[in-house]
């Protein structure tokens, strides 16, 4: 199995008549734009296994390490200092370490470098 990394605008064939490219990205949808000729057959995986066709055994699963990432700005940057910030000013109880830790495993600390050292 050929696996492809791509940016918008790039594009691949199949073939010498199938054009395959990267349109653009809107979340977590890519938006393909593909150029074949009508007798070509081309259906999304939902609607052939909707239709009883078989899922083809080479389609990979969703990869568990995927996590969506969330778009970062100063102002998130900013939040995540201050929430540090008052964490360090707290009580040291087993329910603020457990905030630590578990921001920790979001944001890892190197994130919060970022932050302190003013880069945007």
């Amino acid at each position: 199995m050929l696996r492809i990394s791509m940016k918008v605008g790039q594009y691949f064939t199949v073939g010498s008549d199938t054009v395959v490219q990267f349109d653009h990205l809107s979340g977590e949808r890519v938006h393909l734009t593909i150029n074949a000729p009508r007798e070509v057959s081309i259906l999304r995986g939902e609607v052939l296994e909707r239709n009883g066709g078989q899922r083809p055994a080479c389609v990979l699963e969703k990869s568990p390490q995927y996590i969506r990432q969330l778009r970062w700005n100063h102002a998130k940057k900013k939040a995540l200092l201050e929430i540090r910030e008052t964490l360090a000013h707290m009580d040291d109880t087993p329910e603020t370490q457990l905030l630590q830790e578990k921001l920790n495993a979001i944001f890892p600390q190197q994130e919060n470098k970022e932050v302190s050292s003013g880069s945007v």
